[in-house]
């Protein structure tokens, strides 16, 4: 059987080995970027189908060393593309680099689909046409310092997409995240993880999958997959149904309860859509509320917050430093100096840790931040911190256990990198 790599997050391998082996019961090895698994085609279609925290399934195809794009011409024209592709179908290729020798990533693209076309006007007559939305071949290549590998991209568009999310807010985010986020606390949605809150909800990201856990749902359920064109996969088709099938019998009636708001009506409004749409609405709780004022939704459970900035801390009404109705985008330089400990954020932070040393006594929080110094400013000592990486940005994703009339440094124990 082939080895499939599955790429992920920063600081999601050992979370994503996890599940891998948990859904395939095969050996899992774990590198720098993502994990590998041996695998068949059944395999590859169950990973795409269930896996929610890789990016994508990748069928490896050929590697060998290089020097230039000639080298990894002559790579891929040892490739049977026969096997993969008809002249009638589509393919596109995308090239990723790490210290690199190539001068141009767009010319080594150029060179592989050379080399696909060439191949197959020689096997077959005619050669495929290139479609860079929805190719029926999607095409990996993976090029460090001295040595490349070539993939068949199974599952197309990014896993993170799961067909629910129309309705978004400013750099949302990604549901591959969301689920790590949720790994990382042990949350898997059993009746004994008890309730999950997030009061910062947005778009709804983490509640939906949260909810989509609770109730068994697979994230892969609503979307199409590249592999379902692919010519290898076409004798497993009967397979495929048949894990359609059981995915969808499996999902059941919440086991746990899900609660989220939004200090937004606008944001919560985008998140009860998106909720319809993943399926979950039934098993999540909206509010539009102030999360430095909504009380707890039930005695005890898990809080889960990737913090917003800009209008979105700021009481309803008010904006934070920009026009009322115009948040500030995550990423912008006024959000990014606010975080790091001035102005509306640290008040924001200051006013939550408040809020849940009197009102949240008994629930475990965790936090994602960009901001290593963010315990100090809620003035709250975490319990554990663990690396995670949002797009290019490095975070930790801090826990805080409560207590009543928590203090500075009234965690539970010891922080710890994990």
């Amino acid at each position: 059987m082939p080895t499939l790599f599955l790429p992920c997050a920063g600081g999601v391998e050992a979370l994503l080995a996890e599940e891998v082996q948990r859904l395939t019961g095969e050996r899992v090895q774990s590198s720098r970027g993502g994990v590998w698994v041996e695998g068949d085609e059944r395999v590859a279609m169950l990973l795409n189908l269930e896996s929610r925290l890789a990016q994508r399934v990748l069928w490896p195809l050929i590697e060998g060393p290089y020097r230039d794009e000639h080298d990894l011409y002559a790579l891929a024209r040892r490739v049977p593309w026969e096997r993969w592709i008809t002249p009638e179908q589509t393919l596109r290729v995308d090239v990723t680099a790490m210290r690199s020798p190539l001068q141009s990533l767009n010319f080594t693209a150029l060179r592989i689909k050379d080399a696909v076309c060439d191949s197959l006007r020689e096997t077959a007559g005619a050669r495929p046409s290139v479609d860079t939305r929805h190719p029926d071949l999607p095409i990996a290549l993976f090029v460090g310092p001295e040595h490349a590998t070539l993939y068949a991209d199974t599952s197309g568009e990014a896993l993170f997409k799961r067909g629910w999310r129309e309705d978004k807010g400013e750099a949302p985010l990604k549901e591959t995240l969301a689920a790590a986020m949720l790994a990382a606390a042990g949350w898997q949605g059993r009746a004994e993880d008890g309730p999950l809150f997030d009061p910062c909800c947005g778009a709804g990201t983490i509640a939906i999958e949260a909810a989509q856990l609770a109730c068994g749902i697979a994230p892969g359920s609503l979307r199409r997959f590249a592999f379902e064109r692919m010519l290898p996969f076409r004798p497993f088709a009967a397979d495929w149904r048949d894990l359609q099938r059981a995915a969808k019998a499996r999902v059941h009636a919440p086991a746990a309860p899900v609660f989220a708001g939004d200090v937004s009506f606008r944001m919560t409004d985008f998140a009860t859509r998106n909720a319809e749409r993943a399926g979950v609405r039934h098993a999540i709780e909206f509010k539009t509320a102030d999360a430095l004022q909504r009380l707890p939704p039930a005695a005890t459970g898990t809080l889960i917050v990737n913090p917003p900035y800009g209008e979105r801390i700021a009481p309803k009404g008010h904006g934070a430093g920009g026009e009322r109705g115009a948040p500030a985008a995550r990423g912008d330089a006024s959000a990014r100096q606010g975080f790091e400990g001035g102005g509306s954020s640290a008040e924001f932070f200051g006013g939550l840790a408040s809020h849940w040393k009197r009102q949240y006594a008994g629930w475990t929080a965790w936090l994602l931040s960009p901001d290593m110094k963010l315990p100090s400013l809620m003035r709250l000592k975490e319990s554990r911190r663990v690396p995670l990486w949002n797009g290019g940005i490095e975070c930790r994703l801090f826990r805080f256990d409560m207590v009543a009339g928590a203090g500075p440094g009234a965690a539970a124990a010891p922080a710890a990198e994990a």
